[in-house]
């Protein structure tokens, strides 16, 4: 039987398009999905997702990702976290408890880093695991000075080295396969100005370091998988229009209150193609926005 899966884009403060885009699909009950994969900030959206939960990614972006407790400059610049990844997580299940039995019902993956070989690995969600796994899925390098480490391995970030995850969806036998992005259709990554200093920056993670240097290369290939699927498989994309201006440590909250309406109108046009509407259906959509 070939699945149906949801792979979810992080991308930082960029993740308030899909929590509007998750949020639509809330509010039509539209969860046909096998599996789902998130990355980062994705991984977030989709807690709140699977877990019924209208809003709650909306919130802890709002609310708390704009709180000083998370975002500080001057805390790094003394030698602390730019961001504090553990106290996002802690406050956000303090304030938004999750709903374990709905938030497990359908299989959740999220990527991480492992840091010794630079490859990324894919851990399904449980309630035991579930704030490990979230802390490293979304320890952005550098930016967060700790290590999560568990099951025997030591993680960072999993967007260092699979941002997208649509080739690991369609591995696990998707071939109908739902893809959120952080960034438009267009968008293209651009290689590392400075090797140099990323090496320098992760000169205690070396394997990290280099698979900083082909992100980009791993991020563009992806998107062609996107653009170019396996004769077999059918991928629908989801992505912010080109004028989405939130970038990845965007603390306005108008701009994020406008990237969060993108999402949910960007969720409601794609299930109305979905559902036959405009003439769009699962014969002639096979790359429906």
């Amino acid at each position: 039987m070939n699945k149906q899966a949801l792979v979810v884009e992080g991308g930082a403060m960029r993740g308030i398009f899909a929590s509007g885009v998750l949020d639509a699909f809330m509010a039509q009950d539209y969860k046909p999905y096998d599996f789902a994969i998130g990355v980062s900030a994705g991984a977030s959206n989709l807690l709140g997702y699977l877990s019924n939960a209208p809003k709650r990614s909306y919130k802890v972006i709002m609310d708390l990702a704009t709180d000083k407790h998370f975002f500080n400059r001057t805390r790094f610049a003394r030698g602390g976290d730019l961001v504090d990844v553990k106290w996002l997580i802690e406050e956000s299940n303090r304030r938004y408890p999750l709903d374990q039995d709905a938030l497990f019902s359908i299989p959740m993956l999220a990527a991480v880093t492992n840091i010794e070989t630079g490859n990324a690995d894919y851990f399904q969600l449980n309630s035991s695991n579930l704030p490990c796994v979230m802390e490293a899925t979304t320890a952005l390098p550098i930016a967060y000075r700790h290590t999560p480490c568990f099951s025997g391995g030591c993680y960072t970030d999993g967007g260092v080295a699979d941002s997208i995850p649509v080739k690991e969806a369609y591995r696990r036998g998707a071939r109908d396969i739902t893809v959120v992005l952080s960034q438009p259709l267009n968008y293209h990554m651009r290689p590392t100005r400075a090797p140099w200093l990323m090496k320098r920056l992760l000169a205690r993670y070396p394997s990290v370091a280099e698979s900083m240097l082909v992100r980009a290369e791993n991020y563009n290939q992806s998107l062609d998988f996107i653009r170019n699927p396996p004769s077999d498989a059918v991928i629908r994309v989801i992505a912010p229009p080109e004028d989405f201006a939130v970038k990845r440590l965007t603390m306005n909250k108008a701009t994020l209150e406008q990237g969060y309406e993108m999402g949910y109108h960007a969720g409601q046009t794609h299930l109305a193609s979905r559902n036959g509407i405009h003439g769009l259906n699962d014969d002639n959509c096979h790359f429906c926005l």
